[in-house]
């Protein structure tokens, strides 16, 4: 799944324009490597995302096209 859709199914980011944007801004890593939105995310890649002075980083557990709002933490682990 790219990451952009992967940002605003799992609801890190709620849109994923937005999420294209931080991609875009260098902002996104995916396993320590500085990521684009059209990046491939699998299950165990390690996510970490810079808002301004606050990183946060997650694994991702599972891959789903669609989820409800209660069933989105359920995608990923905060590390």
């Amino acid at each position: 799944m790219r990451l952009d859709k992967f940002l605003k199914v799992s609801r890190l980011i709620k849109r994923r324009t937005v999420a294209a944007e931080a991609a875009d801004g260098g902002r996104i890593t995916v396993n320590g490597k500085t990521a684009k939105p059209s990046t491939n995310v699998k299950e165990g890649d390690v996510i970490t995302i810079s808002f301004g002075t606050k990183e946060v980083s997650v694994r991702v557990k599972a891959i789903m096209d669609s989820t409800k709002k209660e069933n989105a933490d359920e995608m990923f682990d905060y590390l």
